[in-house]
């Protein structure tokens, strides 16, 4: 069996808009909130570090020069 694809960043952005967007909807009941507020923390955090990830990355080519800088002017 083949394994799944790790969703996207975006896709994930994409999820965790439509989780705010039940919550913020009024119509789920407790349980099913509650269910649907532990996933989008789930995810905040999944995209996080994600960014901490990228964010980490492009300090280290930007320190170790591997990026060369355009200028602009």
């Amino acid at each position: 069996m083949a394994k799944k694809a790790e969703p996207t960043f975006e896709e994930d952005i994409e999820a965790l808009d439509g989780i705010v967007a039940q919550l913020e909807g009024g119509e789920l009941g407790l349980d099913e909130s509650l269910k649907r507020f532990e996933e989008g923390v789930a995810l905040a955090r999944k995209l996080r570090a994600r960014l901490d990830a990228a964010q980490g990355r492009i300090e280290e080519l930007l320190e170790t020069g591997e990026v060369r800088r355009l200028d602009l002017e």
